[in-house]
Order: C-alpha cells, then sequence, then structure tokens
C-alpha cells in the first residue's frame, strides 16, 4: 500500500488518483472525514487524522510500503512558519519505527537555510531531516505553482492582473498536475532511491504571459498591476494573512524578484503548458452568470 499525504490538495489528490488508475492500492490522510469518505467511494483506504499527530501518523505509515510526504500549508492568519515547522517535524517524527522501504517528499524551488522566508526555509529544513533519517527519500522541488495564480481569476475578469512580481519576469511555473503525476512515478520506481529531482512547465512564463493567457481565455483585455515592494506586506495583510505570515510570505517574494535563487539547469519538464492551464481553469470555473 502506498500512503498518501496532502491529498485534497492539488499535488497529493493528483498523485492518489494517479496510483489508483495505475491499480495501487492507497490510503490517503487527511483531516475531514467527509474528505475521506469522497476518497473512500474512489477507491481508496482514509485515514482522517492530524499529520500534527506523530503517533497516530506512525500508526497509518505502517500499513504502507511507501509514502509521499507533503508538509501541509497552514493557515495564513497563523504564523505560517511556526506551525508548519510544527507538523514538518511531526511527519519526520512519524517515519521513525514506521517500517516504509521508500518516501517521495515534495518541497520547492528556491528552498534555503534562513527566517522569514516562507515554504523556502520550512522545507529546507524538511528536506535536511529527511535525509539525516534512515528511510532513503526523494526529494521532488516544484517550481511555482500556476494554480497560486487561480484565486485572482475573478480579477481577471475586470481586467486587472495583481502581481508582486514585475510583468516581465520569467519564473519557472508547473502545473500541480504534472507534479503529482511525477510524484506517482517515483513511488513506482524501484526501492533506494535518494536525492533532489526538479520539476517545473515546458517553459519559464513571467505574469505578463499569465495576463496574456486569461486575455485569451476570457476575450478581454488584461494588464498586469504590478505592486510595489513596500505594499507587499500591507497586500498580504489586507488578505487576513498574520503580521509574521506577511512578513515571511514578503521574504519568500523577495528570493525570486532579487533573483536569489540558482536555478536548476536541466529539470524535468512537466506536459502541461501555461496557457493551457489557464484556459482549463476558466472553462472550469466558467463566467459570471453562468
Amino acid at each position: 500500500m502506498i500512503i498518501v499525504l496532502g491529498a485534497t490538495g492539488h499535488v497529493g489528490s493528483t498523485v492518489a488518483r494517479t496510483l489508483i488508475e495505475a491499480g495501487e492500492s492507497v490510503m490517503v490522510v487527511t483531516r475531514s472525514e467527509d474528505k475521506a469518505a469522497s476518497w473512500r467511494q474512489q477507491g481508496a483506504e482514509a485515514a482522517p487524522i492530524d499529520v500534527g499527530d506523530a503517533d497516530r501518523l506512525r500508526d497509518v505509515l505502517r500499513r504502507g510500503r511507501r509514502a509521499f510526504l507533503l508538509n501541509p500549508p497552514a493557515a495564513p492568519s497563523t504564523d505560517t512558519d511556526r506551525e508548519e515547522r510544527r507538523t514538518a517535524a511531526s511527519i519526520v517524527a512519524a517515519l521513525d519505527g514506521s517500517g516504509l522501504e521508500g518516501v517521495v517528499a515534495a518541497s520547492t524551488y528556491c528552498a534555503r537555510p534562513g527566517e522569514e522566508v516562507g515554504d523556502l526555509g520550512v522545507l529546507f529544513e524538511f528536506e535536511q531531516a529527511l535525509a539525516a533519517q534512515t528511510i532513503p527519500a526523494v526529494i521532488q522541488r516544484g517550481a511555482y505553482y500556476m494554480s497560486n495564480w487561480d484565486a485572482l481569476l475573478d480579477a481577471a475578469r475586470g481586467g486587472t492582473l495583481p502581481s508582486l512580481f514585475p510583468a516581465e519576469l520569467r519564473l519557472p511555473m508547473v502545473s500541480p498536475d504534472d507534479l503529482g503525476r511525477a510524484a506517482a512515478r517515483r513511488l513506482l520506481e524501484p526501492p533506494g532511491g535518494t536525492g533532489i529531482r526538479h520539476v517545473e512547465g515546458p517553459e519559464r512564463y513571467s505574469p505578463q504571459d499569465v495576463a496574456d493567457a486569461f486575455a485569451a481565455a476570457l476575450g478581454r483585455p488584461v494588464a498586469v498591476a504590478v505592486t510595489p515592494r513596500e505594499g507587499w506586506i500591507g497586500s498580504f495583510r489586507a488578505l487576513g494573512f498574520s503580521e509574521a505570515a506577511a512578513r515571511s510570505y514578503a521574504g519568500m517574494t523577495a528570493v525570486s524578484v532579487d533573483g536569489a535563487c540558482d536555478l536548476p539547469g536541466a529539470p524535468e519538464r512537466g506536459a502541461v503548458a501555461l496557457a493551457t492551464y489557464i484556459t482549463e481553469l476558466v472553462s472550469r470555473l466558467g463566467t459570471p452568470g453562468t
């Protein structure tokens, strides 16, 4: 059996579905009993537990031979770095005595040591902790999720795409489905694999490319509206982020804007292009009044 953490999110759900379609026995871990019931209807077993409970998580992991590990994002109204460090530590603790033969763990491009750099720092520490324990671990670093633009669909319908990134800054981006399929493949590889793998989309894209993709899908002009650096924290605070989370997310943004990230020269390339992703997003969510 393969255990999948984060199966109610974009990446984890694709991991679970891909494995089920491949005929694998899958158990998903979710905090929601309703979502657990939904997965059971799709052919998976489900454990409705909080990954912050290391003992209960270890009991679940003992039922599998491999696992996909995804540290869940904390609510932005909290101190996200503190909360995500807590759950990451719990996941690593649960591996001790689990008997797993191998794991694949989700991480991020630009993972690096440091405070107030959001997931970049938290997931770097997660990577280091996984490397220090005995179960072979493959780290899959994913590029900037194309799904991060989903919440801006309504703004794009109004003709504007807000962005903290400069309009022409080209960034590695990837569809969560490509990440999930890549992780599922790695979970089915022969045991013993270790190391870091990078996954991104077919090419790199800028916020202007995102605006153009929305414009094409919506059939109306969409202009990029760049928030200056001094407005970043205020923008996050306006969305309900705590002060600590706003500072951390602003610090994470600065790493990309300042070019302080060593990008891989030969990443694994996913199949989903940005224009395809945005077109499917608009089609799936429809337009106002439909």
